[in-house]
């Protein structure tokens, strides 16, 4: 099997180039280019293309794909948000995704964004730099004792849920399918009171139309004041203009975000030099109590070797006809 990988990053060539060596029967061509309708054509000869969160997969790719013979999307992510799934099934492309390369991976990085926000650590590893020794400014709270409220206790979800165990605090959690393995120590109650009796809420549930704008002002004027909200799964979970009415109304002692509404352009790229105008990003970092990462949530050793494994088992599978849990329906 062929594999035309598009959007590679050094670490991308590094992880997926040693996970071949247990797979003879597949080759993959890796691309800097992202996977775009443009660029579809490029997975001429090729059997599968293997895209990311960041690429363009509507209707117009797909159907370049299924007109150069591609019959497999590989999505070395667990969110497919941006295929077109109802396209895929219409054109006769397969998907498949990784749904669970390393849940802890993510959970552990939505802690340290609570942390941070909360003990102002960006901020205070700035002053120091400037040799500015004082406290002013960087009082946080403890979490020992307070209320966790985590949306979404799917594997990431319930990793988050066993962090925030660890730290001695209050979990209750809200979802439609309730996880039995967290019964022991999880109460699970209404979005609502979620949204009201909450110290910390993580977000932690997939990007669809029941949850687009789940995070908007009607929701955020429920939450406490003094709350710290982090969101390490979509960025359309949250609605960026009101998360920044919300923080202008003292809502927020901290914000974490590891993905956010205008992030596609910014995904993995260096725009440093570059002047970003009308810049979500740059009205939400000029707020001293928001922190902002780069959706790196998924980005530890175990977590690359677990997306590349899993990523080429999903292509035998597709070479053997065989149906497989990772499918994409």
């Amino acid at each position: 099997m062929k594999i035309l990988f598009y959007d590679t990053k050094s670490y991308d060539e590094e992880f997926f180039t040693a996970a071949l060596e247990g797979f003879e029967n597949i080759e993959i061509d890796f691309l800097k280019t992202d996977l775009t309708p443009k660029t579809a054509p490029l997975s001429e000869g090729f059997d599968a293309v293997c895209a990311f969160v960041s690429s363009d997969v509507g209707r117009k790719t797909l159907r370049a794909l299924h007109d150069r013979g591609v019959g497999l999307l590989l999505m070395r992510c667990a969110g497919f948000n941006n295929v077109d799934i109802e396209a895929a099934k219409e054109y006769g492309v397969r998907v498949m995704c990784v749904p669970g390369y390393s849940p802890e991976a993510v959970a552990e990085h939505a802690m340290a964004l609570a942390l941070a926000a909360n003990r102002r650590l960006y901020k205070s590893y700035n002053k120091v730099r400037e040799n500015d020794f004082s406290l002013v400014g960087l009082m946080g709270v403890n979490f020992y004792g307070k209320t966790a409220g985590i949306i979404g206790t799917g594997k990431i979800g319930a990793a988050m849920c066993r962090i925030c165990r660890g730290f001695g605090m209050k979990i209750i959690a809200y979802d439609v399918y309730q996880n039995p393995a967290l019964s022991d120590f999880v109460t699970y109650v209404s979005l609502d009171e979620l949204l009201s009796e909450s110290d910390l809420i993580s977000i932690h549930c997939p990007l669809m139309d029941s949850t687009y704008h789940m995070i908007n002002i009607d929701s955020i004027k429920k939450m406490k004041d003094g709350v710290i909200l982090v969101n390490t799964s979509r960025g359309g979970l949250v609605k960026t203009n009101d998360l920044i009415e919300g923080i202008r109304l003292h809502k927020f002692a901290g914000v974490g975000l590891d993905v956010y509404e205008e992030e596609t352009k910014n995904v993995f790229e260096d725009r440093s030099d570059e002047i970003l105008e009308n810049s979500t990003t740059a009205r939400l970092l000029s707020f001293p109590n928001v922190m902002i990462t780069s959706h790196q949530g998924f980005f530890t050793r175990e977590a690359m070797r677990a997306i590349a494994d899993t990523t080429l088992r999903n292509a035998v599978d597709f070479m053997n006809g065989v149906p497989s849990k990772n499918d994409v329906k």
